[in-house]
């Protein structure tokens, strides 16, 4: 007998997805424990090993893999709790921090303050050294500033030092040579070179990013130590990998020494997880949104692959290591709502949390929040909220909204929880936007995958406001990003510079650069056990008109040992160019920047598995019960039934509420909702809706199903 895990550490509670022999599936939560977030995964497993009725070490001997995905790092970050970090930059340029790459976030807020460095400027450090765009020596490296710079920040206490000299990408001879005096000097502390990791131009953005990799090394160094630790002693024998930022996996060496793809790990599986649902429907596209205790997460998968970007930020800061597009806002069950000065509702970025989480959990928290609106609103059910393992409170929901919402603003109890409800939903819907409008795509030509605790409460209202006629909740919707990280591959990114005109470039130079990449791709995945066999390289050009600022990352058509085609690839770029932004020009130079290679090793995978027909809709109700209608802006009777009866091709209408072990389902009224045959929920409104849900569920497009 043998297990594979997926764990998710979330904000409030920590997830876990457990796939046993004859691929049987659990489904587990437990709340997080933001102080050590490994405790949580420890208690976690205990209490698996109890459902499957194990002793707690006889279950985690026979767990084969776990897969994690971890907040620690984005943590460190958001709350300015990283390592004391020191920074060595060419002399001249200490304040490329402060003065970042020259433009205003918002420029039309002049109120705007720029953030605070996460290295502050006493750990910041000139050397004397200089070497041309070329790569060529302008001035040999000081190793005496060096070795001053190493003493100061002994003195200052100093855990990690991130070393970012101009230029060094074309010849990082003088980065090296400072990581040797460092690591005289410093034995111990953790040590970063922005040519190391980001090879490319533009000196702020890798800066910013060698700052990150630095500021989270320690942190996600003792966090893993701590945990691979923990696991050991609870008598762990297999293989531990921990999620990316970039949508695959790694060991954790690897993430050690590349810490900053650590940071937003646990949703970058979102995606992975929408795709493994929807390909054996034939769908290669979707937006996934994920709804938890503290975020909403909103990411866009298009021909098969989630979207990926170069240029992410990290409160606020530049983040350029290549990571899954995803928008990330503080929406979630905890999100707390409250009524400024002005009298104007709020809701989020502020979350209770775990502790004490929403005023209904009865931990202690005062205030409102969504989850305490979703109970009020009938949304929720008190006594088999979390398999009733933790029973919610509505006295304490309805007095939190009273005091703190329906009072100030002279609301009725059910009108104030309404709008936290609505605002929330209109935020969420504003972020799903951010990801697609943005990248030029309609959201409405994508089907919904929902996802979260949360999210099944929240996603039919999100798709009304965005006119999506369909939607997609698994049955595994409330541990998703766990699921996900089960099916994702390991995935490795590579960059080289290669600054030129694209008429001027060598195709045989860029054939040979892109064989070095593979290479060291190569060696990579070797060094995790994926042979070759299992092994896909994916390259590309970052290319961009002369004079623009921003680039385009096209693929290149590439087999080792050979020259791409440097023709087609120009053609793709002006296609790929009008398709973004609505036009091309031909007649203008285009310009190469970089070389890219990502490099993914295929894992196992389960498959899904068709679901046994259940009892039908009407002998699944249990009850009804009166619920808000957005639409009707009232309470109305709504019939309540138990998801795990319902099987394939079972279908109800809406107004109704679908509740499972972690998540509850609201199907509001003028939506469909039918079971596909893995034992996906699949909701749908209209016509159009009627149509893309027979992508689904066949049977639909003959006969209609009905309740």
């Amino acid at each position: 007998m043998s297990y594979r895990i997926g764990i998710d550490v979330g904000g409030t509670f920590t997830d876990f997805f457990v796939l046993g022999p004859d691929d049987e599936r659990t489904v587990h939560k437990t709340s997080s424990t933001p102080e050590d977030p490994s405790l949580a995964v420890i208690a976690g497993l205990e209490q698996i090993a109890s459902r499957l009725e194990l002793g707690a070490d006889d279950f985690v001997r026979q767990v084969d893999v776990i897969v994690h995905g971890t907040t620690v790092t984005t943590n460190a970050v958001l709350t300015h709790r990283g390592a004391r970090t020191g920074l060595l930059m060419t002399k001249g340029f200490r304040d490329v921090l402060a003065l970042r790459d020259g433009t205003r976030e918002a420029p039309y807020d002049n109120r705007l303050q720029p953030p605070r460095p996460l290295v502050p400027r006493y750990l910041r450090r000139g050397v004397d050294e200089r070497t041309d765009y070329k790569g060529d020596e302008v001035r040999p490296l000081d190793e005496s500033d060096v070795r001053a710079a190493a003493d100061a920040f002994a003195r200052e206490g100093v855990e990690a030092v991130a070393v970012s000299f101009m230029h060094s990408p074309q010849n990082p001879a003088h980065e090296r040579r400072a990581l040797e005096l460092l690591r005289e000097a410093l034995p111990g502390a953790y040590l970063t070179a922005s040519a190391e990791l980001l090879p490319q131009v533009r000196y702020y953005h890798r800066t910013s990013t060698v700052v990150l990799n630095a500021y989270v090394g320690p942190i996600i160094t003792r966090y893993l130590a701590g945990l691979t630790r923990r696991l050991a002693e609870a008598g762990f024998v297999g293989v531990l990998l921990i999620m990316q930022s970039n949508g695959g996996v790694a060991t954790p060496d690897e993430v050690s020494e590349r810490a900053a793809l650590s940071l937003l790990s646990g949703p970058a599986s979102g995606p992975t997880g929408g795709l493994w649902q929807l390909e054996p429907h034939g769908v290669r596209k979707c937006i996934t949104i994920d709804m938890g205790g503290t975020s909403f997460d909103a990411a866009l998968v298009k021909d098969g692959e989630p979207l990926v970007m170069t240029d992410g930020v990290v409160d606020r800061w530049r983040l350029a290591l290549p990571m899954i597009d995803l928008h990330t806002i503080g929406a979630g069950g905890g999100s707390i709502a409250r009524v400024d000065e002005g009298g104007l509702l709020h809701v989020g970025p502020q979350s209770a949390g775990a502790l004490p989480g929403p005023a209904c959990y009865g931990r202690g928290g005062t205030m409102p929040t969504t989850t305490d609106a979703d109970l009020v609103l009938g949304y929720l059910d008190a006594s088999s909220f979390l398999r009733g393992e933790m029973p919610l409170d509505p006295a304490l929901a309805s007095q939190a909204i009273r005091e703190h919402v329906a009072d100030p603003l002279g609301l009725t109890l059910e009108e104030a929880a309404a709008g936290i409800y609505d605002l929330v939903n209109v935020t969420m819907a504003a972020g799903v936007r951010e990801i697609s409008v943005r990248r030029g795509l309609d959201p409405r030509d994508f089907p919904l995958v929902v996802a979260g605790g949360a999210g099944p409460l929240h996603a039919a209202e999100i798709a009304r406001e965005l006119d999506i006629h369909l939607l997609v909740v698994p049955r595994e919707s409330s541990i998703f990003c766990a699921a996900g990280m089960l099916m994702s591959d390991f995935k490795h990114d590579f960059v080289r510079p290669f600054k030129t005109l694209l008429a001027d470039a060598d195709s045989e130079q860029l054939g040979a650069l892109l064989g070095e990449m593979a290479g060291e791709a190569e060696a990579v995945l070797a060094r995790e056990h994926v042979g070759t066999e299992r092994t896909s390289l994916r390259p590309a050009l970052d290319l961009r008109y002369v004079g623009q600022w921003h680039e385009l990352s096209v693929p290149v058509s590439w087999q080792p040992r050979s020259a791409p085609d440097l023709g087609a690839l120009l053609a793709d770029f002006h296609a790929e160019h009008d398709r973004l932004f609505g036009y091309s020009t031909d007649e203008m130079p285009v310009e190469a920047l970089a070389a890219r290679l990502t490099a993914v090793g295929a894992t196992e995978k389960p498959g899904l598995h068709p679901l046994a027909g259940g009892v039908g809709a009407e002998a699944a109700r249990v009850g009804s019960r009166r619920i808000w209608s957005s639409a009707g802006r009232g309470m109305v009777e709504a019939d309540v039934y138990d998801g795990s009866r319902l099987g394939a091709r079972d279908a109800l209408s809406g107004p109704a509420v679908v509740e499972l072990a972690n998540t509850t389902i609201v199907v509001p009224g003028g939506f469909e909702l039918v079971v596909d045959r893995f034992g996906s929920f699949i909701l749908w409104s209209g016509e159009q809706g009627l149509q893309l849900a027979s992508t689904f569920v066949p049977e639909l497009a003959a006969e209609p199903v009905t309740p």
